[in-house]
């Protein structure tokens, strides 16, 4: 009762309460419609219920935008899904064709911002553009789908790491950054500008994915920081490693979907059942759940249906076009979605190589399949 009183309170009509109350403990995407009827928000969640449940309570807590989106639900779908992976993919393809407004608000799912290294008053800086291209000399790494200030920050954090914060460059004059220990001393000319520019070599390296000696150099100043005591130091060098790491690990994503790989994954339902996914690139191409193997022979059987459908769906003919055309910005959110799914969840993952495909490797593959399934838990095999 408590709730309901609450839920009243705060306007939520008495369809909604029962539909909220009665969604499942599943994983599963959430649509949220205004009165007329028009979806405003698409959400995912691990389980249903208590993710939307979560909307009604606690609302001092909420943001502005939290509290208006509830003020104007009307009405509430839902769609179950058998892993939290397919809710990721789910809601990234529902908010990519439906646009909800809500969604725009928080995040635009189209976003992307870039790193750009342009030459400025005889040196190359470091900014943070969302429109890559059109002088013809200019680098840009990314896009990166995080948010234009996680960008800026790392690309400020790089810049204090290594004191090439000038505000203005060649002056003949200190700037204010040099009185505050962030700039090497570029505006007064002479041997700091050779220093900058080796700086900027090795960030180009670094972003460019040929070099990491700047990321080394960083791990080994912390370490050293925190060997000698000088933890707010180490801690600051920390910071600066994170930063870094955080414009690779975009940067990865990009490469990996670029990469098309063709790959089988299973993850655990429960313990009686799988989901196998047959995963091309950026897109799902297949997906059934499994019953787990109760022995050996059942194994084998299930590892030649497996194959039947690798073939199915990742075989290539000769004469076809393999390829790649570049990665939308609609792709990027769907690559960033697959790639943590394969490198940070329980799921196992393998990626099937073209030529175990042909007839005569077809019996590799099976052995291939056959190792990769689980083993059964209900006897030794």
């Amino acid at each position: 009762m408590r709730s309901w009183e609450i839920w009243r309170r705060l306007g939520l009509n008495t369809h909604v309460a029962e539909r909220v109350r009665n969604l499942p403990l599943t994983p599963g995407v959430y649509l949220m419609k205004d009165s007329r009827g028009t979806i405003i928000y698409v959400g995912k969640a691990k389980q249903l219920k208590r993710r939307v449940q979560s909307y009604f309570h606690n609302s001092k807590s909420h943001s502005p935008k939290i509290a208006k989106l509830v003020a104007h639900i009307a009405e509430l779908e839902y769609r179950n899904t058998d892993t939290e992976f397919e809710a990721f993919m789910l809601e990234c393809r529902l908010i990519q064709e439906l646009k909800p407004m809500y969604n725009r608000k928080m995040k635009n799912p189209l976003a992307y911002t870039y790193v750009a290294i342009r030459n400025k008053a005889g040196l190359r800086r470091m900014e943070v553009t969302d429109t890559p291209g059109g002088d013809g000399e200019s680098m840009y790494f990314g896009p990166y789908t995080a948010s234009k200030h996680s960008v800026q920050r790392a690309i400020q954090s790089i810049e204090e790491c290594y004191h090439i914060a000038c505000s203005q460059p060649l002056a003949g004059r200190a700037c204010l950054n040099y009185s505050l220990g962030l700039c090497l001393g570029v505006c007064l000319g002479g041997e700091a500008v050779q220093e900058y520019e080796r700086i900027m070599d090795r960030i180009v390296s670094l972003l460019q994915g040929s070099g990491s000696a700047l990321l080394h150099e960083m791990e080994q100043s912390m370490q050293m920081a925190a060997e000698s005591f000088e933890f707010e130091a180490a801690a600051r060098w920390r910071d600066h490693i994170e930063s870094v790491n955080f414009l690779l690990s975009k940067r990865k994503v990009i490469e990996f979907s670029a990469q098309n790989l063709s790959t089988v994954v299973y993850e655990y339902i429960d313990d009686a059942m799988i989901k196998l996914f047959l995963i091309r690139q950026n897109h799902i191409l297949f997906s059934q759940k499994y019953a787990l193997p109760a022995d050996g022979q059942q194994r084998v059987l299930l590892a030649a249906e497996i194959r039947s459908r690798i073939l199915q769906y990742f075989k290539i003919d000769s004469d076809s076009d393999e390829a790649l055309v570049q990665i939308s910005r609609e792709e990027i959110d769907q690559a960033q979605i697959i790639y943590n799914y394969l490198h940070g969840s329980g799921s196992c993952h393998l990626h099937i190589q073209q030529s175990w495909l042909g007839e005569m490797e077809q019996q590799e593959l099976d052995e291939v399949l056959y190792s990769f399934l689980p083993p059964s838990s209900r006897e030794n095999i």
